[in-house]
């Protein structure tokens, strides 16, 4: 299961805004590399594929491929915007290290 908080799904509505396009979608992923060993990937798109998983909040979803979906399990889906920086943030369970800047971990 992935948790999108209050502040993700308003991010998500303001980039479906941006964008005009109310179907826009976040899509989750993992890939090798990064300081940890394996780095979040984070994009846009409108529909989910083959056997991606769906998480929907308050209109809004996030689609994670079946690959990425083991190490993602668990992971709250937050967004922050602060004076010097804004953005995603994963809050991953399933990290048993992660690095400075917080997009790669380690399982």
């Amino acid at each position: 299961m992935i948790t999108i908080t209050d502040s993700a799904v308003l991010a998500i509505k303001r980039l479906q805004g941006e964008y005009q396009k109310p179907n826009l979608a976040l899509r989750l992923g993992v890939m090798g590399g990064g300081c940890s060993g394996l780095t979040y990937k984070i994009d846009m798109t409108e529909e989910p594929q083959g056997n991606d998983k769906v998480f929907e909040k308050e209109g809004v979803r996030v689609f994670v491929d079946s690959k990425s979906y083991p190490y993602l399990d668990g992971l709250e889906l937050d967004y922050f915007d602060e004076l010097t920086k804004k953005g995603f943030q994963f809050r991953n369970p399933n990290a048993k290290a992660t690095c400075g800047c917080g997009t790669s971990f380690d399982v």
